[in-house]
Formats: structure tokens, sequence, C-alpha cells
């Protein structure tokens, strides 16, 4: 089979694996949804970045010393339905690369990202990604066991904060911070992010 050097090669409408997915050698990012090729934005403005720097820092420190790990993108998270065990790269059809991602357990984590559902993923906002973000990873990480999950909005200053109900297997939304809130993870009830601090000159 020769090797994939450009997104060219490949049927945008076709369907592909994981597995496949570790061939390709071409330089654009994409996710994989379900087995369908997802473009992704092209880079983050500095408004996305700051705000990602921001609270990877403080997810970082806060972790330090604890048995979760804090992953920031660029960083593959595969996924599929939380009743099912683990998959073999050939039967996974869906990856992704959040922006933030937290795991707490380690036999999850090999030596190409995450193998499951992290258990809280934050996704900061793009113009271009919004409803990607909103509606398909909305329903995918529900669906793949994502205990928390975060959407902040960069240009109107506000998360979203989405807790799972597994008897529904869907998110209910927690809270929505603003303004001089604190946002106060559910998972980790001890650790706060100042708004005004994340969104500072952003």
């Amino acid at each position: 089979m020769p090797a994939i050097t450009e997104l060219s090669q490949l049927d945008l409408n076709g369907s592909y694996s994981y597995a496949d997915y570790l061939t390709w050698q071409f330089d654009e990012a994409v996710e994989l949804i379900k087995g369908k090729i997802s473009l992704m934005c092209p880079g983050p403005n500095v408004k996305h970045q700051r705000i990602s720097w921001r609270i990877s820092g403080r997810l970082f420190n806060y972790f330090e010393d604890k048995p979760c790990s804090a992953f920031s993108a660029p960083f593959d998270v595969r996924l599929y339905d939380r009743t099912q065990s683990l998959l073999a790269n050939k039967e996974i059809t869906t990856v992704v690369q959040p922006d933030i991602c937290v795991i707490c357990d380690d036999s999850k984590l090999d030596e190409q990202g995450c193998n499951g559902a992290p258990d809280w993923i934050i996704e900061i906002l793009s113009l271009g990604n919004s409803k990607k973000e909103v509606k398909t990873k909305h329903t995918l990480y529900a669906e793949s066991g994502v205990k928390e999950y975060w959407l902040i909005y960069p240009y109107e200053e506000v998360i979203s904060q989405f807790i799972l109900n597994v008897e529904n297997n869907n998110y209910q939304l927690a809270n929505s911070y603003a303004g001089d809130d604190v946002a106060v993870p559910y998972l980790f009830p001890d650790l706060a992010i100042d708004l005004l601090g994340l969104f500072k000159n952003s």
C-alpha cells in the first residue's frame, strides 16, 4: 500500500480507522469522527492560545502531585462507546485532539496518547469550529463516557460546564460561568479557576 503523504490521496467521503490514521504522513491536522475525516481549523489565534496557556498552567500545577494527568493539544484521544471494552486500532474509528483533557486512569495512556475516554475535556471554541464542538463532539463525548465537559467561549468570556448523566448517557448543563465568577470542576471541587484571570487581555 503506497504511503499517504498528501491529504488529497484520501477520499474525504470514505471511512477510515485509527490504524489508517497512524499511517498518514501529511502536514494537515485532521480528526476522525466515526470513521469520517474531519479537517481541523488552522492554528489557533492569540486569544485562544492565551486562554489555553493559562488554564493548562493552572491544571498542570494542580495535578502535579495527584494521580491524574493533564494534556493539551496536539494529543490524540481514541474514543468509542463506553459500553465496549478495549478495541484494536483497526476497530477504532474516532480519534480527536481536545484542547485540554484530564485522565485519571493511567492504563488508558500509551505512546500514542489516550485509549478511551478522559475524565474531563475542555474545548476552547474558535469562530470556525463552534458547530463541531457544540453539536458533534457534545454527543460524541457523552457516548464515550467523558464525565465532565467544558466549553469555553473566548469572545463571550463564558464557560459552560456539562456533567454526564450516566443513566441516560446525556450531558446536563451544571453551570454557566461569566464575569467575575470562579469556575469549579465537578470532579475536582478544590480546584478554582478565576475567569477574570483566565480572560485577562485575551
